[in-house]
């Protein structure tokens, strides 16, 4: 068998195109939840919250500055994209869930 059959073989056996294709799609749907968060979710919070800028809370513990507000943001666009990524998966795949033994 030549060098390109292997390789063909191996993109074949592996769903690497399959894969690859899910890669991209998951880059666009996370760069799709997330403007969805900032620009719909994130507003809401901000009239929520006292001074409007949590997003760059910090809290100084004497040299050390800990940024809980941009950590705080990426919680929540986690979470928001984990429940997304959840419903979608849910939907398609429409399987029963596995037992554990």
């Amino acid at each position: 068998m030549s060098f390109i059959g292997e390789f063909l073989d191996f993109l074949k056996e592996y769903k690497v195109v399959a894969l690859a294709v899910a890669f991209i799609i998951g880059v666009a749907a996370t760069a799709l939840v997330k403007s969805f968060v900032d620009n719909i979710i994130m507003p809401w919070v901000n009239v929520i919250t006292p001074t409007g800028d949590w997003k760059e809370a910090i809290i100084a513990l004497g040299p050390v500055e800990l940024g809980i507000g941009p950590f705080a943001a990426e919680c929540i666009n986690f979470v928001i994209i984990a429940l997304v990524v959840f419903l979608i998966a849910k939907k398609v795949m429409k399987e029963e869930k596995v037992e554990k033994k």
